[in-house]
């Protein structure tokens, strides 16, 4: 996908992101966290289980997202998978399975309000951007996961599969929100009710993936693209997370009145007055996401 923005003479490129002393991250665990610089990176680490997700790596994903929301030093977030055969099955249907049998069904469903929703609402409005390395089968709700971060780096191996209805489900995680804006109502309708994987090349063509690469330089290309944000004016980019949210669902003239009130909050930063002050001396801004 091909991204262009104005060019203001001069175009200096973004400094990077001030270094920061990386945070111990735990070698075991079914989620890892770990912050070097200004950059998180959230590893679902269940590679023996295609990365899915039991109450555990639930609650402690749960956690991890929303330690990166409101950690004001972590200025971009990576989320990704352990090993290279999928980056998230969705739900652990082997615990699923268990569940059935021996607890009653309203409590089984009690995760989606729990769990699932809020992860959704914790990634797709994250006040700092959001990047998936997507390094393998991205599954159900793993899918889901994927769609609600700002960019999606997919290997050239992995692939999306809208699982739900496969098993009978509706679809969760926000995936009838963030899904069509992505790929158009009538695609979501047939990547929902057909299910399918879709590969890598596939899911550049129609919008999924925001970039596709060699498996071998995922992590590679995801962190550098990280960094890059995570030197950038954070709060423009939280704001225009938001103004693109709400005008999905409200009038023009909302829309515009809304825009009014972000320019005048983004305005206040300091990171727009230096960045002025940068230009009109011609040198290279740096931002600190404030």
């Amino acid at each position: 996908m091909t991204h262009t923005s104005p060019e203001p003479s001069p175009s200096p490129a973004p400094a990077a992101a001030p270094p920061g002393p990386p945070q111990s991250t735990p070698s075991t665990g079914p989620v890892l966290y770990d912050v070097v610089g200004a950059v998180a990176t959230i590893t679902i680490n269940r590679p023996d289980a295609a990365n899915a997700l039991n109450l555990a790596t639930k609650e402690t994903l749960l956690d991890a997202v929303r330690t990166a929301s409101a950690d004001r030093s972590v200025r971009c977030v990576v989320l990704t998978g352990a090993g290279d055969k999928a980056f998230c099955a969705g739900q652990d249907l082997r615990e699923h399975a268990t569940s059935l049998v021996e607890r009653p069904l309203e409590e089984i469903w009690e995760t989606v309000p729990a769990h699932y929703i809020p992860l959704a609402a914790g990634l797709a409005t994250m006040p700092k951007p959001v990047v998936a390395a997507v390094n393998g089968v991205a599954a159900g709700a793993g899918a889901a996961l994927a769609f609600a971060c700002d960019f999606r780096m997919v290997a050239e191996t992995a692939g999306f599969n809208l699982a739900f209805t496969g098993i009978g489900l509706s679809c969760d995680t926000g995936t009838s929100w963030t899904l069509p804006r992505l790929v158009g109502h009538a695609k979501a309708v047939d990547l929902l009710m057909r299910p399918r994987t879709i590969p890598a090349p596939e899911a550049l063509a129609i919008g999924l993936a925001t970039a596709v690469v060699p498996a071998r330089s995922l992590r590679a290309e995801a962190d550098a693209l990280a960094r890059e944000l995570a030197a950038g004016p954070t709060i423009a980019y939280a704001a225009v997370r938001e103004a693109l949210a709400y005008a999905a669902t409200h009038t023009l003239e909302e829309s515009l009145t809304l825009e009014g009130e972000l320019m005048a909050r983004t305005g206040m930063t300091e990171d727009h007055r230096n960045a002025v002050a940068a230009f009109v001396a011609k040198q290279r801004p740096t931002f600190q996401g404030r």
